[in-house]
């Protein structure tokens, strides 16, 4: 029993309208992964430049000292790489992906 497909590319315009689909879908990957890498940075920095104050005054403070925890110590730290990774993928990839549309217009 032999199926035809009927949303098959048969004319020009509808195979240019797919290539076109599959170069977007190529260049939103790219965008993302770049994003991605941009965020793992700035969650790097800002875990380090976090840790560095929570740590000692953790150690030194007397009231940080009573009230922070380790765990309350680690969630600061974590909170503040998390909120740096998206906020930075997020402006990288819509940075991208506005620069890259204007050239194309």
């Amino acid at each position: 029993m032999a199926f035809t497909n009927s949303s098959s590319a048969s004319s020009p315009l509808e195979k240019t309208s797919l290539a076109s689909l599959d170069q977007k879908l190529v260049m939103a990957k790219r965008y993302a992964h770049e994003g991605v890498k941009a965020g793992a940075r700035a969650a790097v920095v800002a875990g380090i430049a976090a840790a560095v104050p929570t740590v000692a005054s953790a150690r030194m403070l007397p009231w940080a000292r009573a009230h922070l925890n380790h765990a309350a110590q680690a969630l600061i730290i974590s909170t503040v790489a998390g909120a740096a990774y998206f906020i930075v993928a997020d402006k990288t990839i819509l940075a991208t992906a506005r620069k890259n549309s204007f050239k194309q217009a």
